[in-house]
């Protein structure tokens, strides 16, 4: 019996098709087929119906399906611990961030990562958009916004305190508002999953609609948006940081309100066996966050 084999059960079983335990796996359905076949021929009983539009698992399936697990994990627990011994991260990890923040710094600390661990091997999707990281096997998702409730796994990182800025050219057409009324009276630029902007006066939640003739559903759209002065933008300091430092765009402190903070938060499919893989991307990453640039 092998791992692979296994670790194909568990993905059928997780994505009840084939070719979604293929796409979990990185490898083509036929390979999947193949495995699954391989070790119902070894345990000599069928563990999973197959029809033309989907897979389901038979009683023997059912019942096998926490025993493989628990091999997967008790797997993955003997190379966490002597990879760890040995200071060093192997496999597959997949991970999906925030575009403008993977960008800005994941990519960044990618190269030294992989250079301190010669076998480990980065799948690195970057969205906007909430995925399903279990239905695509992803090991951590980083996240910025505002979580919403979940049975995933979080882990707290660092805080990520939002911004509102404008480029120089906005400031010096428009003036620099110092107050939340003054703010309301400028063009602030929305991104569609944050059409109000929060803030904070005197302990108390305020918001201010972003209706400037341009919104977009993206942040890296927002922030260009504003560098070439279209109007001011809440983003995250990790999404503008570079901006902020070169000068093209120019925080705005005001008087009497600031904006509502963010934490950036890891979020895990489980709690249970966490890869070495795993806590040595999550390590290096905390590592960045507390000395920001």
């Amino acid at each position: 019996m092998q791992v692979a084999e296994v670790e194909a059960f568990v993905a059928i079983a997780a994505s009840s098709s084939l070719s979604g335990a293929a796409r979990r796996l990185g490898v083509l359905p036929m390979t999947i087929s193949r495995r699954l076949a391989s070790l119902e021929e070894e345990l000599a009983v069928r563990l999973v119906h197959r029809t033309t539009r989907s897979v389901s698992l038979t009683p023997e399936g059912e019942l096998y399906l926490p025993y493989a697990q628990a091999m997967l994990d008790a797997n993955e627990a003997a190379r966490a611990a002597i990879l760890s011994c040995a200071g060093a991260a192997s496999g597959l990890l997949k991970v999906t961030a925030p575009t403008v923040f993977g960008q800005a710094v994941i990519l960044p600390m990618i190269p030294e990562l992989l250079e301190e661990n010669p076998a480990l091997r980065i799948d690195l999707t970057l969205s906007d958009s909430i995925v399903d990281i279990v239905g695509l096997g992803i090991d951590v998702a980083i996240r910025i916004a505002t979580l919403r409730d979940s049975a995933l796994v979080a882990r707290h990182l660092a805080p990520n305190p939002r911004v509102i800025c404008a480029s120089p050219s906005y400031l010096q057409r428009k003036g620099v508002p110092g107050t939340l009324e003054e703010l309301r009276l400028h063009d602030c630029i929305g991104l569609h999953s944050m059409p109000y902007w929060p803030l904070m006066k005197d302990g108390e939640g305020f918001s201010v609609k972003a209706d400037a003739a341009f919104s977009a559903n993206s942040v890296e759209a927002v922030r260009r948006a504003g560098k070439v002065g279209l109007g001011i933008v809440m983003l995250s300091y990790w999404d503008v940081r570079t901006d902020l430092a070169d000068g093209s765009l120019q925080e705005i402190k005001l008087a009497d309100a600031v904006p509502e903070n963010l934490s950036i938060t890891a979020l895990l499919p489980t709690r249970q066996q966490v890869p070495y893989r795993v806590k040595a991307f999550l390590d290096k990453l905390s590592l960045v966050l507390a000395t920001p640039e």
